[in-house]
């Protein structure tokens, strides 16, 4: 597809887009009145989400259909209070058989694998085996040498501070010329971890360590690498081991191959517009997100691995601390997006504070946020990815689609029943200054806000 000189300038800086930008959405506020008058029977603690003790399982069911008739090829959700479970599905999985999704599929998550690496290197934290506020260089010298290994910290990886910039750009090198060529190429190409954190190394940095939070894929493959330094385990096989399994997952795994094994939707990427009509990319060799991005998990997995990291089932109490200890994750313009800990970010919403994360991969993007006590939880995927517009600013252009996502959202999480037209974006999604590329692991969502 080729692109007039000023479109490929506007596609270049959607390319860059930073993910303090990607999870604008949370700043679009739910209007206070109808977000934060809490249901009867209600309760309302410090710390956690006021709604009733139950799910309104039909009103769910509308709110996940609405999503559908919004233009979302096909969707599938879990919602849980305490024991009492919900899960949905609407659309089709397949857009030229129209094959239905259904609630259990797996899906390519993105980024919600930085909490299961996360997990893993707290765990060898607790061990005595690393220590958060290290230099990367006592464990990973020849990696990262010099002045900039001494300075960069375990810690400062996982809350992404380091300053190190996303290897995306370098990976898919189309992408700054307004082409997703290098998206097709990749397919299945096979990358190894030392030349993602190379490409993301060698890249002009994003500001000094410990300066600002800037999100970048690159921090967690280097995570991944540290483990297998210390574990002297290949990095996957270990947060099989000890995280997922120890979670008690029955469909959550690193694909071994470019396929996906079990029961799944096509999953069609649109990059903005760039690629008319969406494409299946559900085929994709992994390897280029690793230990930052690969895992395929179902909703419901997703949600009982937040349950059991939140409930003290992985980490020991200091440590979870200390993946709760959170800093500011500010937009290009210096706004507070949220509140990002180790692999993890707390969002507040009009019913209390959520842990969770968004992810998206080429083709898919999945959400989930959970109550401080793993109660109330909420996790869904979409197989439709970038699906927006673009101004001629460079600014991503809202539709349906986000307000029926926000409004499912609201539901799911605090009751509450979000406006029907669509919210306009706090903040361009194309900073002028290219920052690194973290569109394909993340996800912006309109979520309930406090006092907005």
């Amino acid at each position: 597809m080729s692109l007039p000189r000023p479109a490929r300038r506007r596609r270049a800086r959607i390319a860059s887009t930073t993910t303090a930008v990607m999870f604008s959405l949370v700043a679009a506020a739910v209007p206070a009145q109808a977000a934060t008058a809490p249901a009867p029977g209600a309760r309302t603690t410090a710390g956690t989400t006021a709604h009733p003790g139950h799910l309104d399982h039909k009103a769910l069911d509308k709110k996940l259909a609405a999503l559908h008739r919004a233009g979302m090829y096909g969707t599938y959700a879990a919602v849980r209070e305490g024991r009492d479970a919900w899960r949905g599905a609407a659309g089709v999985a397949d857009i030229a058989t129209n094959r239905p999704v259904g609630p259990q599929m797996q899906q390519r998550v993105g980024s919600l694998t930085k909490a299961f690496t996360a997990v893993a290197v707290l765990q060898q934290v607790g061990a005595g085996r690393i220590d958060l506020d290290a230099p990367i260089a006592r464990y990973l010298p020849d990696l990262v040498p010099g002045e900039r290994g001494r300075q960069i910290t375990v810690r400062m990886l996982l809350n992404h501070t380091s300053g190190i910039a996303d290897y995306i750009l370098g990976a898919f090198p189309s992408l700054l010329k307004g082409s997703a060529e290098s998206i097709d190429t990749n397919r299945y190409r096979h990358f190894a971890p030392e030349e993602l954190a190379r490409l993301g190394l060698q890249a002009q940095p994003t500001g000094k360590p410990g300066e600002k939070w800037s999100y970048a894929n690159t921090n967690y493959v280097i995570a991944g690498m540290l483990l297998q330094k210390v574990t002297g385990e290949d990095p996957q096989k270990y947060i099989t081991r000890n995280v997922i399994r120890k979670a008690g997952l029955k469909h959550t795994y690193f694909p071994t191959s470019a396929r996906i094994s079990g029961p799944h939707s096509k999953m069609y990427e649109s990059f903005y517009g760039l690629i008319s009509p969406a494409r299946d990319y559900s085929t994709y060799d992994m390897s280029w997100a690793g230990t930052a991005g690969a895992l395929v998990a179902t909703m419901e997995d997703v949600n009982d691995f937040y349950r059991a990291l939140l409930t003290g089932g992985l980490l020991a109490p200091a440590e979870l601390r200390e993946m709760q200890t959170t800093v500011e994750a500010k937009d290009a313009e210096g706004n507070v997006q949220m509140h990002y800990g180790l692999g993890i970010a707390a969002v507040d919403t009009a019913c209390g504070r959520f842990w969770g994360h968004t992810g998206s991969v080429w083709g898919a993007e999945t959400v989930t946020y959970s109550s401080p006590d793993g109660k109330r939880q909420m996790t869904f995927g979409l197989n439709r990815a970038k699906y927006q517009q673009i101004d001629a600013t460079g600014h991503v252009k809202p539709g349906p689609i986000d307000a029926a996502t926000g409004a499912f959202a609201a539901k799911a999480m605090c009751d509450s029943d979000a406006p029907a037209e669509p919210r306009q974006f706090a903040h361009p999604a194309a900073p002028k200054a290219l920052e690194g590329l973290s569109v394909p692991l993340t996800r912006p969502l309109a979520l309930p806000s406090r006092g907005r």
